[in-house]
């Protein structure tokens, strides 16, 4: 049975124990669907463990090894145009299909209960002080310590010193640059070997993620909550399928070649809810399973996977809408621009912490005249949309990847 094949077969039993776990209400099962909980914790740490060298080798190997340096610097514009123009289109997508989805839930009446936690989430939000500024936004790109940076998974931060530091050793003595090549290069190849072996038992990682968050979904979905999360679940489900006619169209790849490429990436980000833990895999399906240049894999799927957030326009537009409805907040065109606005420029300056996205969703809300305490809600049931905004995520890696190598 092939890889792929073991860990479907995984995710729908998972899928399918859970969710007769939940209709039973039996409460010791329910408790042994979470005792595999840390099972699932292990594997993903067994993943993540090799991201940071790996996003390090590959930036350095993919830059340092280049004979004109200037050619980075045209690639870096190609990746940041096809960012760009990646998330004008999915927002042009998404911004007239979500408000007919939501205008079908009763307008007025009573509103269902806020989720668990909620109202703590809510508090803490508003409370925490003034949305952080452009300047100390750009002021933390640069790290003091990457080291640190590196330990506390400021992506972004340690990106922009890896550039730095491959583009010195570009420029150091070929004695020495082909030294440090060398090293990263062994390293990337190390870390990939290891991935390999962590791959081998993802049904069983897979399995024990998937377990008792199927088994806890079954009370979650129902009513307009439920209807929220069914909703951005299925905008998730319809970005990520419209994205294969684009591969098609622009890059001349047939459809179900990506497909059969995507998947690995796409099955550990929907276990994990991490796009950083899906870069090996996302490396691997790249280039053995695409043919994509080193040089472009290597620089464009580590900036991807911690920059490009291609769900930003499903997964605010759906946010925004939903809580304009509970709020009774009517959105219009304006306010609809505005959120388009800002998830195609706003998404880039993320902070690289736990619902950093959610952070930055408060200046748009108080911006478009909602209240910020809906975000405390669009967190509290944010583990199920999460997985699905996560493959959106992950597979719009891919997407930029082939069309940076398809222009190059």
């Amino acid at each position: 049975m092939k890889e792929s094949t073991r860990v479907l077969v995984a995710l729908g039993g998972a899928v399918a124990i859970g969710t007769a776990i939940s209709l039973s209400g039996n409460a010791q099962l329910l408790n042994a669907a979470d005792f595999l909980s840390p099972i699932g914790s292990i594997w993903v740490n067994a993943i993540r463990m090799t991201v940071i060298p790996l996003v390090v080798s590959l930036l350095i190997t993919g830059i340092a090894s280049a004979t004109d340096v200037k050619s980075i610097g045209r690639l870096g514009r190609r990746t940041l145009i096809v960012f760009v123009l990646m998330l004008t289109g999915a927002a042009i997508v998404v911004i007239p299909l979500v408000p007919p989805l939501f205008a079908l839930l009763p307008q007025g009446g009573a509103k269902p209960p806020l989720p668990a936690g909620a109202a703590e989430i809510a508090g803490q939000i508003t409370s925490g002080g003034p949305a952080p500024t452009f300047g100390a936004w750009l002021t933390s790109l640069i790290p003091s310590n990457p080291i640190a940076a590196a330990a506390n998974g400021q992506m972004v931060s340690l990106i922009i010193f890896t550039f730095l530091l491959a583009l010195a050793i570009a420029r150091g003595s070929p004695a020495a640059r082909t030294a440090l090549v060398g090293f990263f290069q062994a390293l990337g190849d190390a870390m990939l070997i290891l991935v390999r072996w962590v791959v081998l038992v993802a049904p069983i990682g897979i399995f024990a993620l998937v377990l008792p968050l199927a088994a806890h979904a079954g009370a979650s979905l129902a009513g307009a909550i439920g209807f929220y999360i069914v909703a951005y679940s299925v905008v998730s489900i319809f970005m990520v399928l419209l994205l294969y006619p684009v591969v098609a169209m622009f890059a001349g790849i047939p459809i179900r070649t990506f497909a059969r490429a995507a998947l690995p990436s796409q099955l550990i980000a929907f276990s994990s809810s991490s796009s950083v833990a899906s870069l090996p895999a996302l490396v691997e399906s790249a280039e053995t399973g695409l043919g994509l240049p080193k040089e472009v894999t290597g620089f464009v799927l580590p900036l991807s996977v911690s920059t490009f957030k291609f769900a930003g326009p499903s997964s605010w537009t759906v946010g925004a809408v939903f809580i304009g409805w509970f709020y009774g907040v009517p959105l219009h065109a304006p306010q609809l621009a505005t959120i388009a606005f800002a998830a195609v420029f706003l998404a880039f300056a993320a902070p690289g912490v736990p619902r950093g996205a959610f952070i930055m969703l408060t200046p748009l809300f108080l911006a478009i005249g909602l209240p910020a305490e809906g975000i405390g809600i669009l967190i509290a049931v944010d583990a199920i949309p999460d997985t699905f905004a996560t493959v959106l995520n992950v597979t719009g890696d891919l997407v930029a990847a082939v069309l940076v190598a398809k222009n190059a």
